[in-house]
């Protein structure tokens, strides 16, 4: 099936057509089918006939696989929510907050020590801000996206669907390309696009570990230049916690709590650097609209209140104790580096 001639000829056997028959081939797709404990690719093509319609029609062909001999310890194994900690129990949970608001003066001290915990934790430069912001790592990005594309042209790397899906909306929701220059780099599941023709006068979007494709950007991110003008918004929700963060190099980055740590979900966080902070008291979009629940700005700079633990939206409180326990045994462990380590042995 590597040609299209061995492809026409497989197909013409298994279908047993005429080799007249076979006018107009135009291969439309390749689909891979799991079926344990053999695969089964289903290869669908359309052909034309004379005086006819065109036809669709299928062939099939068999490739034995075996069945993987390592399996995940956990059978719930997923991408996010992901397994909780070992000898997590719920019931050693601080519960003093269940039941009361997020802005009593309890509420608003553990939603500040998560925050603290945080940027001790990851080791954040201490002029960065970081915020816990609604509808996880997606709400935290779309944030950022909204609130600062548009002022330059704009590189958008992507090789996974969530990368993807932030150039969808760089393109067709925010329609950036009616006002600036949008580029996409991207490559096949499994690859890397060539990072270093991105600009460094150019915004760039990036993942820093694809969740759904499993392919990182090298250590450093030496693609980044250090004397670049543009902003570098990262979605790093499959690294924070799993990979080494180079924060210098990263104006906005955002992840949520239940990829690397267990946490439970609708919560994300947004973390900013002096420059992207910078970019929001220097920039306003024009004829954009920004929902409540994106707003970072009062009257021309930026709310601090909402990085100080003073939340936009409603918190589940007993999701912010669940993530401070998470942050409690990473510590425990040995902080980020016992993590990394633990996450390369995985």
């Amino acid at each position: 099936l590597s040609t299209g001639r061995r492809y026409k000829q497989s197909v013409r056997k298994a279908l047993s057509f005429p080799n007249s028959h076979f006018l107009n081939f135009n291969l439309l797709r390749i689909t891979m089918m799991r079926i344990a404990p053999a695969a089964k690719a289903f290869v669908y093509a359309r052909a034309s006939f004379p005086g006819q319609r065109n036809v669709a029609f299928t062939a099939l062909r068999m490739m034995a696989t075996a069945a993987p001999s390592v399996k995940p310890t956990n059978p719930e194994f997923s991408s996010g929510p992901c397994k909780k900690r070992p000898g997590y129990d719920i019931a050693k949970l601080d519960s003093r907050i269940l039941g009361r608001s997020h802005r009593s003066k309890l509420g608003k001290e553990r939603l500040q020590l998560a925050i603290d915990e945080t940027k001790r934790i990851l080791n954040i430069p201490k002029d960065y801000l970081v915020g816990i912001v609604p509808a996880s790592d997606t709400g935290a990005y779309e944030m950022a996206m909204w609130n600062v594309l548009g002022a330059k042209n704009v590189d958008v790397c992507h090789w996974e669907s969530f990368g993807k899906g932030w150039f969808t909306d760089a393109v067709s929701h925010l329609k950036l390309r009616d006002s600036v220059q949008v580029n996409e780099f991207t490559a096949d599941y499994g690859e890397l696009p060539d990072l270093s023709k991105t600009n460094p006068d150019h915004d760039i979007c990036f993942t820093f570990n694809g969740t759904t494709s499993g392919v990182r950007v090298p250590d450093g991110c030496d693609f980044i230049s250090d004397n670049r003008t543009g902003l570098t918004l990262c979605d790093a929700t499959s690294a924070c916690f799993a990979m080494d963060m180079p924060w210098s190099k990263l104006d906005i980055t955002t992840y949520s709590w239940q990829k690397v740590l267990g946490g439970e979900g609708a919560h994300g966080i947004l973390i900013l650097s002096p420059r992207a902070v910078e970019r929001l008291e220097t920039f306003t979009p024009q004829n954009r609209p920004m929902p409540k629940i994106f707003r970072m700005t009062k009257k021309g700079k930026v709310d601090t209140s909402i990085f100080k633990g003073a939340t936009i939206n409603t918190p589940s409180m007993i999701a912010v104790e669940d993530y401070i326990d998470a942050l409690q045994w990473a510590d425990s462990i040995g902080g980020v580096p016992a993590l990394i380590k633990k996450s390369k042995e995985n």
